[in-house]
């Protein structure tokens, strides 16, 4: 009884930290998005306004960013579905 009782602590702490991952993969995403959007909002600005092509770079690397914290939200995500798929039961 006392190994099920451990057994079933050991599960709960392990989803629990695997929501705590997903979640602070869900909030990062949501900061980039912020920061990139700002950036590209700005920048676009900047080039409607000015014509300097040098925004269009930085319009290019907020996009990528982004991109790549999308790619860690989705990594985190199947990593975190992997771990509770493995744990014994």
């Amino acid at each position: 009884m006392a190994n099920n009782e451990a057994f079933s602590k050991a599960q709960q702490s392990v989803a629990q930290s695997s929501a705590i991952a997903i979640q602070d993969a869900t909030d990062n995403l949501r900061n980039l998005s912020t920061i990139t959007t700002t950036a590209i909002g700005v920048a676009l600005s900047q080039l409607l306004a000015t014509g300097d092509p040098k925004y269009i770079k930085v319009i290019e690397e907020a996009q990528k960013v982004l991109a790549k914290g999308t790619e860690n939200f989705a990594d985190v995500g199947k990593k975190s579905s992997k771990i509770l798929e493995d744990f014994p039961k």
